[in-house]
């Protein structure tokens, strides 16, 4: 009697080591962080007056930008759109006055310490990208008007590379003050899509062939510096460049993905040189792959 008492205690004990092994080895793993997403940058990030808007007066915020249709996705515990149409860096640390009517707030303040992941699409109009755009448009043939690029690069100095060179340091001066303000998030830093294919399409987009090649190029080395500041802080950079080739702006309405100077309704863009809906709508499986979560088709 006193044997079986023993063995019973014996298994007993056993048993309960047993349990507390598999309870060790069973319990789940903590709970991932719930998603806090924010999206920061210009009228590109913003999908200025594609329809339907969110917002108009301040900002000209889509509703169907790329961040909002993957926060339809994603579906984050909070989501926090703050891109507005004409900022500049400047306006990630200072006020912006809004396009029509009222002001927006600085962009940094949408961060927080449990933002997750930060989208930022900048610097288009730190270089004043749409500016040169404008200054290369000649109506009539060559030799019939004024170079963009002779203009640009007049003493064998290419003032505009310069330029984009001189700021390139200011992305990682955005991605470390993004990081000191949300130290747990993923930053993606989102680039331009193609804007134009090679020798452009005059006359259907007004721009001289060698002028369209010299404005497309202004645009492939901001993303590069972009591309070069993200990989030296720790960020992530989105190239949606690649993805965009074949629907730049000489496309016709149904393959295109910005618009050229003449928008068109039937593509619903209504700023001349920028993303049109189905721009947007494409650079979301390249940022959603960048995030870490597969697109649902």
């Amino acid at each position: 009697m006193q044997m079986r008492s023993v063995r019973v205690r014996v298994v007993a004990a056993v048993a309960a080591a047993g349990l507390v092994v598999a309870g060790s080895v069973t319990t789940p793993a903590a709970a991932a962080a719930p998603v806090v997403y924010v999206a920061m940058g210009d009228s590109f990030a913003a999908g200025s007056l594609v329809l339907p808007a969110k917002e108009v007066l301040t900002c000209a915020r889509s509703a169907v930008n790329y961040a909002s249709l993957i926060a339809q996705q994603v579906r984050p515990a909070k989501f926090r759109d703050v891109t507005c149409g004409g900022a500049t860096t400047a306006h990630f640390a200072n006020p912006q006055s809004g396009i029509i009517a009222g002001t927006a707030a600085p962009q940094y303040d949408a961060l927080s310490e449990d933002t997750t992941v930060v989208s930022v699409g900048i610097g288009g109009n730190d270089i004043g990208l749409v500016g040169l755009a404008v200054s290369c448009v000649n109506l009539l043939p060559q030799p019939i008007g004024t170079s963009c690029k002779a203009t640009n690069t007049a003493g064998g100095v290419d003032r505009l590379a310069q330029k984009i060179d001189a700021f390139a340091a200011t992305y990682g001066t955005v991605i470390e003050q993004i990081r000191a303000r949300a130290p747990h998030a993923k930053i993606l830093m989102v680039g331009y899509p193609t804007g134009i294919k090679k020798g452009g399409c005059w006359p259907v987009v007004p721009v001289w062939g060698s002028d369209a090649d010299y404005l497309q190029s202004a645009l492939t080395r901001l993303n590069l510096r972009m591309a070069e500041q993200a990989n030296a802080h720790g960020a992530t950079y989105v190239d949606l460049a690649a993805p965009s080739v074949g629907h730049d702006m000489c496309k016709s309405a149904g393959t295109r993905w910005i618009e050229g100077l003449i928008p068109s309704v039937t593509t619903n863009g209504l700023v001349p040189l920028h993303p049109n809906a189905a721009g947007l709508r494409n650079a979301v499986p390249t940022v959603l792959a960048a995030m870490g979560t597969p697109a649902k088709v």
